[in-house]
């Protein structure tokens, strides 16, 4: 990692400190990797020291404890078992820390053979753990990429590099430095590599690694590039900038010591065309809550009512489509085709979705046999990955769907001869169970290799074996109690009564007699014989044997894997593509979506349209969504909203936008129908937030947001705006609206929906001819206010302010008094007076409180004269006002 600043002093300096050879080991290794959590392998534990130990029992709640003295103060220390690490290190890495593994890489046995009983076994790390570069399933998130970032910034010009290591997937961006945010955001890595963690530690929920500036060097990315890639530095400087190629350069490199120089799988690097997917910048990404909601959950945000992947390659293509719409008309319309014919097919549609729902991730199994850190369950993975994509290919061919839309598909999922050779190899040469690790065994098939069937069969017969020789020796010797047995010290031994044991003892001269005398025990006497030692001999070697054999067919069959890497990978992508246009269908026919016209026009006219997330919401309450209609197209592409808060402006706002994204991402839409013309950039400013961290008010976000929109917005975007102005004073606020309003009529002519509170705006309908004024219906009902959630032509006759705080409970004499205030501030309005707020008195009594409502109780006892009732009637009267 990033040692530049620090001095390496040597093992043998820290002997010469009086540091014990093991801790001197230790602070060698440490000394490597400062940034890092050292785990630091003693036996069956992982080990931490100082400042280490004393971070990692805070996180993982362990025990803190001591080993040892360093300048007479205690070492502190703490530990956890190996076997079980994986879960402590991803504890660790959610809490933001790298972690790296220090290994035993020889035996103590082998240390002794080299240097004597003294000497210390040999430690290397082997890997590094950090958020960005982790393969491990239970690690990561199936449904979500794990991308890791690399950002340089060349005078202006920035380079980004993105992979994500557990999948293979390698993406280069070329991007105003301005822009970076936003594009990160939209990937949103795990761990973001570059200069200073300044660049976005405070915006991004990423780690920020910081790599000295000879990490970000173009010249080394062409020369790493070329060498993995097989590219040339022409045809690299043709496709990529000097930013990405330095970019892609600093990545590789430090993949390569975060892995000790075992470089992934990645598939060649694919270059993110700005002008290709529609753009959204930070602002829109959080309010329109696409992947989480504002309190950073993802359950309530888009992905997750749209996620019904049954594959976690699947999930993360509907995420990576969602967070990158196209502009393609095309392309859009092509998936669309897909969808609707799936629609068309939908028994073909279940029947695929119940095999997809077998299908493994065939792109994270062969990441991890890239990195020699899979196993025999990841080589199954592939060989059910491509088995279920010939049963889905060939479910399409069936159904007369190979030359429909779903061609594409079709190709991907092809089997080339060697795939097919190598999936029936597996499938012969791996047994049913298998186990997690290659070292484990047991993982070939019986009858797939002749001679491991031979070795393991002399294991396997072993209590035959050892029986035979027991029944041999009691015939021997007429003892009928001798008893062949093991142990973990002795290993096999012949076990007779004290008493018998003369017998077996060899005499002096007799060399016939082929016991040997182990052990006397106070009951008992242990006898080897060279038969028992050379089964015993043949016993252990087979075990041997059989691992070898076993780990040469596993080393082959990664190997090919290895060989086939891109061919496995372009299935994978049709696996995960046949995923999401199921899924898309299914969904589509499940909740009543329709499919959208695309095309090059400005048309916005979406027909009964309805928030996707807020519908679903209401049906669990067994409440009916409204649907409302927006068209900006020709003369009204700018609508001025107006109407009182809690009658569903946010959310017509809101569905308008996601609409557009999910349209132009491929997807079918919330409404009865939608004509979209190709929208280049969404941006959308709803709802208030503060920065206050860095000193930022509501106000000066909301001024900063809004800024960012009329600065980049053109005509062919949209814009989705609310209670602009509203975080300042009054004029200064209705000011800064209207001069905003006009603006994006004026100069930008985009399509928009400008909500507002300022009533005074309407008066530009007469002065901009493509704005619109529309308003949120409400209904009087015997003296209660209905919001009736629905869209109409026209303005607010009044805001409902104070009924909307008589639903939120404000108190009566309060609410009363807000009455007077208004009726007085417009009446004076009405006048054309401007005193009103001055003339009213600072200290008012409060309104009488309501007088409370008699209950049918107390109406009844007033009804009742005690002195004229029976004890009779007194009790049942008493029976009756229990019953009220």
């Amino acid at each position: 990692m990033n040692n530049a600043a620090k001095k390496i002093i040597s093992h043998d300096d820290y002997i010469a400190q009086g540091h014990t050879p093991m801790m001197a080991q230790y602070h060698a290794v440490k000394d490597e990797h400062p940034d890092c959590l050292l785990f630091y392998r003693m036996g069956d534990f992982y080990e931490m020291f100082f400042e280490d130990a004393v971070i990692a029992s805070k996180i993982l709640d362990l025990t803190l404890t001591k080993r040892g003295k360093t300048e007479g103060t205690d070492i502190p220390m703490c530990g956890v078992p190996f076997h079980a690490a994986e879960g402590y290190i991803a504890r660790l890495i959610r809490a933001g820390q790298k972690v790296a593994i220090c290994d035993q890489i020889e035996t103590p046995e082998q240390a002794k053979q080299r240097g004597g009983y003294k000497a210390l076994v040999r430690r290397e790390v082997v890997r590094i753990i950090t958020a960005g570069t982790l393969i491990e399933d239970n690690l990561l998130d199936s449904k979500t990429n794990n991308y890791l970032a690399a950002y340089v910034d060349m005078n202006g010009q920035a380079g980004i590099a993105f992979a994500d290591v557990s999948t293979g997937e390698f993406l280069l961006q070329s991007l105003h430095s301005t822009e970076a945010k936003s594009a990160l955001q939209r990937l949103n890595p795990s761990e973001i590599i570059c200069k200073s963690a300044q660049d976005f530690s405070d915006d991004l929920n990423a780690i920020s690694s910081v790599q000295p500036s000879g990490f970000f060097d173009s010249a080394s990315g062409i020369l790493k590039l070329e060498n993995l890639f097989g590219i040339s530095e022409e045809e690299l400087s043709k496709n990529f900038s000097r930013a990405e190629i330095a970019a892609a350069g600093a990545l590789l490199h430090y993949v390569d010591e975060t892995q000790k120089g075992q470089i992934p799988y990645l598939s060649a690097p694919k270059r993110i065309e700005n002008f290709k997917t529609v753009d959204f910048d930070p602002s829109t990404f959080r309010s329109l809550e696409l992947i989480k909601t504002q309190t950073g959950d993802r359950q309530g945000s888009l992905i997750d009512l749209l996620d019904i992947a049954q594959t976690g390659a699947g999930s993360r293509m509907i995420q990576s489509r969602l967070l990158s719409p196209l502009r393609d008309v095309a392309e859009i319309n092509r998936r669309h085709d897909e969808i609707e014919s799936l629609i068309a097919a939908f028994d073909l549609t279940r029947n695929i979705r119940a095999i997809l729902k077998m299908v493994p991730d065939m792109e994270r199994a062969l990441a991890r046999l890239s990195l020699n850190r899979g196993g025999p369950r990841d080589m199954a993975s592939i060989r059910d990955g491509l088995h279920y994509a010939s049963l889905i290919r060939a479910a399409l061919i069936e159904k007369g769907l190979s030359s429909s839309p779903l061609m594409r598909c079709c190709d991907l999922l092809h089997l080339t001869d060697r795939q097919h050779e190598y999936k029936e190899r597996l499938t012969a040469g791996l047994s049913e169970s298998l186990p997690y690790l290659m070292r484990d065994g047991g993982f070939i098939a019986a009858g797939f290799c002749p001679n491991l069937d031979k070795v393991r069969s002399l294991k396997s017969e072993t209590h035959n074996h050892i029986a035979a020789l027991q029944t041999k020796y009691v015939q021997d010797t007429g003892i009928e109690s001798l008893k062949i047995t093991h142990n973990n010290v002795l290993g096999f031994f012949i076990e007779v009564p004290a008493k018998r044991a003369d017998a077996m003892m060899v005499k002096s001269g007799n060399t016939d007699n082929p016991f040997i005398h182990r052990q006397t025990m106070s009951n008992g006497v242990r006898f080897t014989t060279p038969d028992l030692s050379n089964l015993e001999r043949e016993i252990a070697l087979s075990a041997d044997k059989a691992q070898a054999i076993e780990e040469n067919y596993y080393n082959e069959f990664r190997d090919q894997a290895m060989a086939l890497a891109d061919d496995i990978s372009r299935v994978a992508r049709g696996l995960a593509s046949i995923d999401v246009a199921t899924s898309m269908a299914t969904l589509a026919v499940d909740k009543s979506y329709t499919r959208p016209k695309i095309d090059d026009s400005d048309a916005f006219d979406i027909q009964g349209g309805r928030h996707p997330v807020v519908e679903q919401a209401l049906v669990k309450k067994h409440t009916r969504f409204a649907p409302n209609n927006s068209n900006l197209s020709g003369a009204e592409r700018l609508w001025l909203l107006t109407g009182p808060n809690m009658a569903g402006k946010s959310t017509f706002l809101r569905q308008n936008a996601l609409i557009a994204i999910m349209a132009q991402a491929g997807f079918y839409v919330p409404a009865t129908s939608a004509h979209i013309g190709i929208v280049d950039k969404v941006f959308s400013r709803v709802g208030a937030s503060d920065d206050l961290a860095r000193g930022h008010s509501t106000f000066m976000i909301e001024m900063v947001e809004t800024a960012a929109i009329l600065q980049n917005a053109t005509s062919k975007s949209l814009v989705i705006l609310d209670e602009i102005g509203r975080g300042t004073a009054t004029f200064d606020g209705l000011s800064i609206a209207w001069a905003t309003l006009e603006y994006l009529h004026n100069t930008i002519q985009c399509r928009g929906l400008f909500a507002t509170h300022y009533h005074e705006l309407t008066q530009l309908k007469s002065q901009l001819p493509h704005l619109a004024c529309y308003t949120m219906d409400v209904k009087d009902w015997k003296d209660e206010i209905i919001f009736l959630h629905t869209v109409k032509a026209g303005t607010a006759d009044r805001s409902y302010g104070i009924h909307v705080a008589k639903l939120a409970g404000l108190p009566e004499t309060v609410l009363d008094r807000a009455e007077d205030v208004l009726r007085l501030l417009e009446d004076s309005k009405a006048r054309g007076g401007s005193g009103a707020v001055a003339g009213l008195p600072l200290f008012t009594t409060p309104s009488a409180p309501p007088k409370p409502k008699i209950s049918a109780v107390e109406q009844r006892l007033s009804e009742i004269n005690p002195d004229s009732l029976t004890p009779r009637e007194a009790l049942d009267i008493l029976y009756s006002l229990k019953s009220l």
